[in-house]
């Protein structure tokens, strides 16, 4: 196996406990320097952040393709998006505790368990994703119905598109099974690869199968479907042969099985299900907030979804970072070093809200530039323009919050964050935007004041939290 590249992390001794080292959480260790701390996170981040990014621009290139065939063709994708978040969050859920899991097994340098969670994660997820796309697949149009479709058209595109993402599943829910017992060791350059690959994939079957590109033929809506189904699987007989080698940390081998180990399926779980439920929480109260938007019509539903879809675009930032969060922040609790923990955790943050400052003066200067690139209709440009300027508002907030669950994440402290998304996506954002745009008539942009309101207070309370300091000795307990 090719040796793993050496955090300052490693240099340490481990302690004893937690607790010994918490009085000196804020002081650097003798031998380490700040720039050695920021070298690690970079080191995790960078990949991340360009597949991360990339991805989502394979997304907005999807969603710039399909909003040539007209804005009913964007609503009947925007009208999946929830539903198809809804199954990806279940299953990015199971995989936070692999991640927590994975770095604190490589912390306390037993790397026979990192294997262990990988495979019995692997269970899980195939048990998951098999009975999720079952289900989804048999009730594809009256889950489109109840999304808001208003019309033939795009209740039956909007069909058509989930019932051949639905076939997908298994191997996206692998794939980010792999790719968090990965990241949990520190290695997020496998990933960005195999995954970058399967964008690419995705971009080229689009333009082909979209249009009628290259003898193929033309599917339109469906073909984005298919494009994007295809691309994953292409990522995922990479990511198998990656963790089937000896160059990475986590390895599958074929000879240890798949035989459950419940112990170990508790341990995912138990930092997994509160992350699990609040995903589902979160969930619910996006759907009950697209099903709002939904009802100021096509036009409004289809600049939204171009809007949501370049907002999440700047979630790349906060992701990145906070994957590389929960690495180091778990690998330093499995070692019992909470000043390094900590040392980790805030300089993350530091550095996420660098590239924030960047992302925000981007959407604020060239808001009009950016949505004429999914549909050059004036009415279209001049709300998503306004809409924009509000995504630049919220742009260091925003990064924050996911950096510091990513912290939280990694101390295996997710109960906190499930309640937090509780009261904010589920009570604050659907029900202010019912006020807004049904009281007040705000309309579109009333929603997003719902969105950017959600985001504030979702930050507050997740700062809070991370500023008690009772993640750090979570796992002394």
């Amino acid at each position: 196996m090719k040796p793993q590249q050496k955090l300052a992390l490693d240099l340490l001794e481990p302690g004893e406990t937690t607790q010994a080292y918490l009085n000196s959480s804020k002081t650097i260790p003798s031998g380490i320097t700040s720039k050695m701390l920021y070298k690690d996170i970079v080191t995790i981040a960078w990949p991340s952040l360009l597949e991360l990014m990339l991805t989502q621009l394979a997304s907005m290139v999807d969603m710039i393709m399909v909003g040539r065939l007209g804005a009913s063709a964007l609503t009947a994708v925007g009208l999946t998006t929830q539903p198809k978040f809804l199954i990806i969050s279940i299953i990015t859920s199971i995989n936070v505790g692999t991640t927590a899991l994975v770095a604190r097994s490589k912390g306390q340098g037993d790397q026979g368990k990192a294997n262990l969670v990988l495979r019995q994660a692997i269970l899980i997820n195939i048990f998951i994703s098999v009975l999720i796309s079952l289900i989804m697949y048999s009730t594809a149009e009256p889950i489109i119905k109840f999304m808001g479709a208003t019309d033939a058209l795009s209740l039956k595109e909007g069909t058509e598109y989930l019932k051949i993402q639905m076939l997908g599943i298994l191997p996206l829910a692998l794939t980010g099974t792999i790719t968090a017992a990965l990241r949990g060791a520190g290695n997020s350059k496998t990933a960005m690869i195999y995954n970058l690959i399967g964008n690419l994939a995705n971009v080229v079957l689009n333009y082909a199968l979209i249009y009628g590109n290259f003898g193929c033929p033309r599917l339109e809506v469906a073909g984005a479907s298919l494009a994007t189904i295809l691309g994953q699987f292409v990522a995922f007989i990479m990511a198998c042969i990656a963790v089937t080698g000896h160059r990475n940390y986590v390895r599958f081998r074929v000879k240890d099985g798949l035989k459950p180990n419940f112990k170990m399926m508790a341990a995912i779980s138990d930092i997994g299900v509160p992350a699990l439920i609040e995903q589902l929480v979160m969930r619910v109260g996006f759907i009950a907030f697209a099903k709002t938007v939904a009802s100021l019509g096509t036009l409004a539903f289809a600049v939204h979804n171009v809007c949501m879809n370049i907002r999440a675009l700047s979630f790349m930032n906060g992701q990145a970072f906070a994957v590389s969060a929960t690495s180091l922040v778990g690998q330093s609790l499995g070692k019992k070093r909470a000043d390094m923990a900590n040392l980790y955790a805030t300089r993350s943050r530091r550095m996420g809200t660098v590239v924030s400052i960047i992302l925000m003066i981007l959407f604020f200067v060239f808001p009009r530039e950016i949505i004429s690139l999914y549909n050059p209709d004036p009415e279209i440009v001049n709300l998503g323009a306004r809409l924009l300027v509000m995504v630049s508002i919220i742009q260091i907030p925003q990064g924050s919050q996911f950096i510091i669950s990513g912290i939280l994440r990694g101390a295996g402290d997710t109960k906190a964050t499930a309640v937090i998304v509780t009261v904010t996506s589920l009570f604050l954002r659907p029900i202010l935007a019912i006020v807004l745009i049904h009281g007040f008539g705000m309309g579109l942009e009333g929603a997003w004041i719902a969105i950017m309101a959600d985001q504030l207070l979702r930050t507050l309370l997740v700062f809070i939290r991370f500023s008690s300091g009772k993640w750090i000795t979570k796992l002394d307990k």
